[in-house]
């Protein structure tokens, strides 16, 4: 018999195993004889070569399920200080007062390493507030924020230099990643990090759109600042 005739063969009884997946059932003395090659060169009988396929399958399963947990518990974490964050700034009685709960909260429990606000309203009382800027809606150099205040989405990454300038001013080298909360009608909310993987574009920003609704509102009590 030709070798291209012993490769057809083998091709027609793999074909007609995977059609008959039980067939090792009835002979089983066969399926102990069958060995299946190892990456070293070494073999292995079918029945230790399907246990080890199970077992690389059970530690993948393991590493997600871990995985899963730990992104489970984070997010478990950040909806209860993102609860608390929103009862802070209800708990305000003043306009001044929200800003100052919000970037405390997120300094201290969002471990905010530079935080930015700026408002399109005066707050009285606050002029010596580092974190706070006070910018009316249409100064020229807002205008690198146009677009995010437009369309209202949080932004992550690592922002661009005239957008660091304006909000970090001298100390903008020390942020290497931001997470930006534009409010329409409000202000701008920027949280900046040492760290250049802290806030990175592709981020879940559900939780700080969250945030960022939770000081609308709590805002919208206050007629003046």
């Amino acid at each position: 018999m030709s070798d291209t005739q012993e490769m057809q063969g083998a091709h027609e009884v793999a074909s007609w195993l995977r059609r008959h997946p039980g067939f090792l059932k009835q002979f089983p003395d066969l399926a102990l004889s069958l060995v299946v090659p190892r990456d070293d060169g070494r073999t292995a009988s079918l029945a230790s070569y399907q246990l080890e396929v199970l077992r690389d399958k059970n530690r993948e399963l393991s590493r997600r399920l871990a995985e899963l947990s730990a992104n489970a518990q984070v997010n478990e974490r950040l909806a209860v200080r993102t609860h608390q964050l929103t009862l802070s700034l209800l708990r305000q009685t003043s306009y001044a007062d929200t800003l100052r709960a919000m970037a405390a909260s997120l300094a201290e429990d969002f471990a905010g390493d530079l935080v930015r606000i700026v408002s399109f309203r005066p707050v009285a009382g606050m002029e010596d507030a580092e974190w706070l800027q006070v910018r009316g809606e249409g100064e020229p150099e807002l205008q690198p924020f146009r677009d995010a205040l437009r369309e209202g989405e949080p932004l992550c990454g690592r922002l661009q230099a005239e957008k660091n300038a304006v909000l970090y001013g001298p100390r903008r080298e020390e942020v290497q990643s931001s997470a930006l909360l534009p409010l329409t009608g409000i202000g701008l909310v920027a949280v900046g990090s040492h760290d250049p993987n802290r806030f990175y574009p592709g981020m879940g920003t559900l939780f700080l759109r969250m945030m960022g609704e939770s000081l609308a509102v709590a805002l919208e009590r206050f007629d003046t600042p």
